[in-house]
C-alpha cells in the first residue's frame, strides 16, 4: 500500500545520511592509526575523499539551515529553542569542518607522520562536535519534523535537493549513501532519486565506486549495499 502523503514525515533517510559520515570517519581513523603509514596512491586518495566528506558535510547544513529548519520554525513555534540548539551546533561544526580540510589538504601533498598526525587531531575536533549533534538530531529534532510536516513535504524538499545537484557530484554520492545498507534502507535512499537516473546512479556506476573504496580501505572491505551482496551470492 503506498504511504499517505498527509502522512507524517518520514526521516529514517536523515540517519542513513549520518550513518555513511560516521562509517567513513571511522575508517579513515582506522587506516591512519594503523601500523604502517598509507603508500602515496592510497594517501591521497583518502585525503581527497575526506576533503569531499566534509564539502558534503557543509552542504548537508547548508541544506537543513537554509530550507528545513526555517520551514519548521515557521510551522511549529514551539520548536525554537531546538531548532536554536541545531543552529548552534552547526556553528561549532563549522569551524572544525575547516580544520580538517585544511589538515586533509596537508596530508595529501605530504607524507609525514606529523602531517598524518594531523589529520587524527582535527578528526579527533571534529567528531567531538559532529557524533554528538548527529544523535541529537536523530533523538529530539527529526522526531518533531515528523510532527510538523507531512510525508510530501519532506520529500519535495529532499527531491529538490538532488534535482539541483550537478550529476557529476551524484554520481560519487549516491554509491557512497548506499555502501552497507540493507534492503529497507536501500529502498529508502532509492525512493528519493528521480526514476530516470535511478538505475544509472544506484547499479552502473557500482563498480567504479568499488574501485575507488578498495583503493582507499583496501580490497576487504565490501564496499556494496548489502542486498547486493545477497543477489550475488544467490548466483554464484
Amino acid at each position: 500500500m503506498k504511504p499517505d502523503p498527509n502522512g507524517p514525515a518520514d526521516t529514517r533517510v536523515m540517519v542513513i545520511l549520518h550513518d555513511a559520515l560516521r562509517r567513513d570517519l571511522a575508517r579513515t581513523r582506522r587506516v591512519l592509526t594503523a601500523p604502517g603509514p598509507p603508500a602515496d596512491t592510497r594517501r591521497v586518495a583518502i585525503a581527497e575523499h575526506v576533503i569531499w566528506m566534509m564539502e558534503y558535510l557543509r552542504f548537508h547544513h547548508h541544506a537543513e539551515d537554509e530550507f528545513l529548519w526555517p520551514l519548521i520554525r515557521r510551522l511549529n513555534p514551539g520548536a525554537g529553542a531546538l531548532l536554536d540548539r541545531m543552529d548552534a551546533d552547526h556553528a561549532r561544526i563549522t569551524p572544525e569542518i575547516d580544520r580538517l580540510i585544511t589538515a586533509a589538504g596537508t596530508y595529501r601533498a605530504d607524507d609525514s607522520a606529523e602531517a598524518r598526525e594531523a589529520v587524527v587531531a582535527a578528526l579527533d575536533g571534529l567528531e567531538g562536535a559532529l557524533l554528538p549533534h548527529l544523535r541529537r538530531e536523530e533523538d529530539e529534532m527529526m522526531p518533531v519534523v515528523s510532527r510538523t510536516i507531512t510525508r510530501r513535504q519532506w520529500d519535495d524538499w529532499g527531491h529538490d535537493i538532488v534535482k539541483n545537484k550537478p550529476k557529476v557530484e551524484l554520481a560519487r554520492e549516491v554509491p557512497w549513501v548506499i555502501d552497507g545498507l540493507d534492503p529497507d534502507r536501500y529502498q529508502l535512499v532509492a525512493h528519493v532519486l528521480p526514476p530516470v537516473p535511478r538505475m544509472i546512479l544506484l547499479h552502473a556506476l557500482a563498480g567504479s565506486y568499488r574501485r575507488a573504496s578498495a583503493t582507499r580501505w583496501g580490497p576487504q572491505v565490501a564496499a556494496t549495499p548489502l542486498t547486493s551482496t545477497r543477489r550475488e551470492r544467490r548466483h554464484v
